[in-house]
């Protein structure tokens, strides 16, 4: 799995290892890495780092050293090495006679300055050190030219430790910021460079570890991986039936909206539990396309026993319905129109576990903020709706978040594509995630699960091309098949 602590933890941690070691060592070892992330990249780029032209951006502090340090490096393998100082007076001194010592060049006057510009324009790579994991509130206007200059030239573009100007902490940008190609980060993942909108000016994302002593249980997110998604996935036993397997109920759908009752049968059928009962008006429309479901038109307190509830999609004002389905005694996950539409007294009374699946839109009116707020905040936001709600969230876009209800780390997925963005796409994921609970998951994990294999199922529908909602429903089994590795 991997994780991603806060800043103070990281400074904690920083500062107990360097109790232990002798002075320079853990920028030493964060450099080294550095240095070779970058000659791959120069490889890549130039086809060598011998003759290749580097331009380091160096802010104060150890960020800039790193880069400084780094960039010493390349300079004794026969890079052309040019630094540029934002802060000269306060540029890392032991960086700065390391860097001039392997024949590298500091160049003096205004950073931002014409020439400065050129050189990045004649660069191959540029290495942002400009600002380290504590600064807040985007680029200083001093530092603005170079990422700009960066950002038109032909160079690739690596970051130290995260893009100068985004949030560490909270992945909120609120300002210029520098977009990397390569983000090499040390120690651990920092939040900002899992959860959007930061996530997508780090670029691709290497770790270097360098040691540190964090605690597991300090983390802040957590991004389960194939391995970890296979431990949690539901497999039936020799003796399993469809009931043991569980059975999820899906009251979704209405007249105006019968596609979304079939798209989250869909994503159900897929989701592990071994049988599925429909619940609304689509009755229809869900056994002409999925024979096997179980269809009532009793009502959920009467269609019979389930193990979970997936209610709201498409399921325009049917308020009675999504009450009935609240008052039961098994998990529930509710979306769509089942979040306007549930009370918000009723869901913080529930005992059994509840998932709210919003997206950005949904989760702004839950809270009462403009969407661009969520949008630009969305692990506060995330946490703020779970603990308003006393439910498990999982809030839906580029990079989905599942925020538990009784808090701890918050769950990070990115295994989606920019083409799940279409129609009926989120009713498949409630079938799935639904049927994931009420195969015995909990709701962080069946949530993030479902948002795993979505988001793969997502992929391999779409390979680069449209794909609709149906085609991702129909994906997930390849999806499963993946995790599993059979």
């Amino acid at each position: 799995m991997r994780t991603a602590y806060s800043v103070e933890t990281v400074r904690n941690a920083e500062r107990e290892l360097m109790a232990r070691l002798p002075e320079g060592a853990l920028m030493q070892r964060a450099a080294a890495g550095l240095a070779a992330a970058c000659a791959q990249v120069l490889a890549r780029v130039a086809g060598r780092v011998y003759g290749s032209r580097v331009v380091l951006l160096v802010g104060s502090g150890d960020n800039g050293g790193d880069a400084l340090y780094a960039g010493a490096r390349l300079a004794r393998r026969g890079a052309g090495v040019t630094a540029l100082l934002l802060a000269p007076e306060r540029a890392h001194a032991g960086g700065l006679a390391a860097l001039r010592r392997a024949g590298g060049r500091v160049a003096e006057g205004d950073a931002a300055s014409g020439s400065a510009r050129e050189s990045i324009a004649r660069a191959d790579l540029v290495v942002d050190g400009i600002v380290g994991i504590g600064g807040k509130g985007g680029l200083r206007e001093a530092a603005v030219p170079l990422a700009d200059a960066a950002a038109r030239s032909r160079a690739a573009v690596v970051a130290v430790d995260l893009p100068s100007g985004v949030d560490a902490d909270t992945g909120q940008v609120r300002g210029d910021v520098v977009r990397a190609d390569l983000t090499v980060t040390f120690g651990t993942h920092k939040p900002g460079l899992l959860i959007d909108p930061a996530r997508e000016y780090a670029g691709a994302v290497r770790l270097v570890d360098i040691g540190l002593p964090l605690p597991a249980e300090a983390a802040e997110l957590e991004a389960l991986q194939h391995a970890d998604v296979a431990r949690l996935l539901p497999v039936p036993a020799a003796e399993s039936d469809k009931y043991r397997r569980g059975v999820v109920g899906i009251a979704a759908g209405s007249a105006r909206y019968p596609g979304a009752a079939v798209l989250a049968v869909a994503g159900a059928l897929r989701g592990g539990a071994g049988a599925v009962r429909y619940v609304g008006p689509a009755g229809d429309a869900v056994i002409a396309r999925f024979p096997e479901t179980l269809v009532s038109d009793r009502g959920p307190e009467r269609a019979g026993r389930v193990q979970a509830w997936v209610v709201g999609p498409g399921a325009g004002d049917d308020a009675a319905t999504v009450a009935q389905v609240l008052a039961a005694e098994v998990p529930v996950l509710i979306d769509a129109d089942g979040l306007r539409l549930a009370d918000a007294d009723a869901v913080r009374a529930r005992t059994a576990p509840t998932l709210m699946t919003p997206h950005a839109g949904e989760a702004a009116a839950l809270l009462g903020v403009a969407r661009e707020e969520v949008e630009g905040a969305r692990l506060a936001s995330v946490r703020e709706l779970a603990a308003r709600y006393g439910a498990t969230v999982l809030l839906k876009g580029s990079t989905t978040l599942v925020a538990g209800a009784r808090g701890g780390p918050v769950r990070v997925n990115a295994t989606g594509t920019s083409w799940l963005a279409t129609a009926g796409s989120g009713d498949v994921l409630s079938g799935l995630a639904g049927s994931l609970l009420a195969a015995g998951l909990s709701a962080v994990d069946a949530g993030s699960v479902g948002a795993y294999l979505h988001g793969l199922a997502g992929r391999f529908a779409a390979q680069g091309a449209p794909a609709g909602a149906h085609d991702v429903a129909a994906a997930v089994p390849r999806a499963w098949r993946d995790v599993r590795g059979d």
